[in-house]
């Protein structure tokens, strides 16, 4: 075990955030109108939305654990969650499935769990790829990506405009880490010396199935809150956090506070937070935090919102003069 004392931080689990940020500044500069959760292209009186998007070193864990039902929804919900951020209807999905030898058994464990997303996102399973590429992969091993298209009308587009000074950000329950920032949790994995099977403090499953439990897909919950009125913007709450992906959506001048302990905060991230000895602010740049989407609205929107008893919301912050995130 290396010294407790030392903080762990993302980029020292070998990926860094400011390297990713930069790229898409430069890419940006290629072809303007990058940056956004999902890409829009105009199509009559409506956009198509697309996202793409993999699973991340979730894989790694996923070898390990040998959890292999539910990567698959995943891979879904990474793509539909950003689709969605804009309103958009998610129409249908493809799928990239690249190994070394293919083992069938396996594989349809993985398409299973991509065909229960669609399902769960109310979107079609259209096609996809499977590549077998000997001496490319680690034997046993597998990786995948996957491409979603929505669509919106164009006077239906939510892209933040409208947000003004004083609406309220509604945050909606993660199931746990999501996709994102495993190569951090690999690392406190390593770390801490703890086993995969080990029970999670707090919590009724194990260390391993906490970790693997699959991304929320808030496609049908978002879609319904859009159809009622009074969003002005959403984010998918992914790599970055909350602190990189609020100030997405907010015009020039606009910035967030955040209410601390306005939410439960799942036990996965207090055990990564302790047994990584993770400074907060790298945990909340890094993390959801159990909080997998955030909901810009007015008011009277948030109120009906956080009143309705068939899903769980909760009010998490406001908009204020400024820029980024405060809490």
């Amino acid at each position: 075990r290396s010294n407790e004392s030392e903080r762990l931080s993302y980029k020292d689990a070998g990926v860094d955030i400011d390297a990713g940020a930069e790229l898409v500044r430069r890419i940006a500069q290629m072809t303007p109108g990058i940056g956004g959760f999902g890409g829009l292209y105009p199509l009559g009186d409506s956009y198509l939305v697309a996202g793409t998007d993999g699973v991340g070193t979730k894989l790694k864990l996923a070898f390990e654990t040998g959890i292999h039902e539910t990567i698959g929804i995943d891979l879904v919900a990474m793509s539909v969650n950003d689709i969605v951020t804009s309103g958009a209807k998610p129409l249908f999905f493809l799928d990239y499935f690249a190994t070394s030898h293919l083992d069938v058994d396996l594989a349809e464990k993985v398409i299973r769990g991509i065909v229960a997303g669609c399902s769960q996102s109310d979107c079609v399973l259209l096609g996809g790829e499977t590549a077998e590429m000997p001496d490319f992969y680690a034997e046993g091993e597998y990786d995948l990506s996957g491409f979603a298209v929505g669509i919106v009308r164009k006077d239906s587009l939510i892209d933040g405009k409208s947000i003004r000074e004083g609406d309220v950000l509604v945050g909606l329950p993660s199931s746990g880490v999501h996709s994102n920032g495993f190569s951090l949790v690999r690392r406190v994995l390593e770390r801490s010396g703890c086993r995969l099977n080990e029970a999670l403090p707090g919590s009724p499953v194990s260390l391993g199935e906490a970790l693997m439990a699959p991304t929320t897909i808030y496609v049908k919950q978002v879609l319904e809150m859009v159809g009622r009125g009074g969003v002005k913007g959403i984010a998918h709450i992914t790599g970055g956090g909350f602190t990189d992906n609020i100030p997405r959506i907010f015009p020039e001048g606009l910035g967030a506070v955040v209410y601390e302990d306005s939410w439960p905060v799942p036990p996965c991230f207090k055990w990564i937070q302790e047994a990584g000895n993770v400074e907060v602010g790298e945990m909340r740049r890094t993390f959801n935090m159990g909080i997998g989407m955030v909901l810009v609205v007015d008011e009277e929107a948030a109120r009906r919102i956080l009143s309705d008893q068939r899903s769980v919301s909760f009010r998490i912050g406001e908009v204020v003069i400024g820029d980024g995130v405060s809490y």
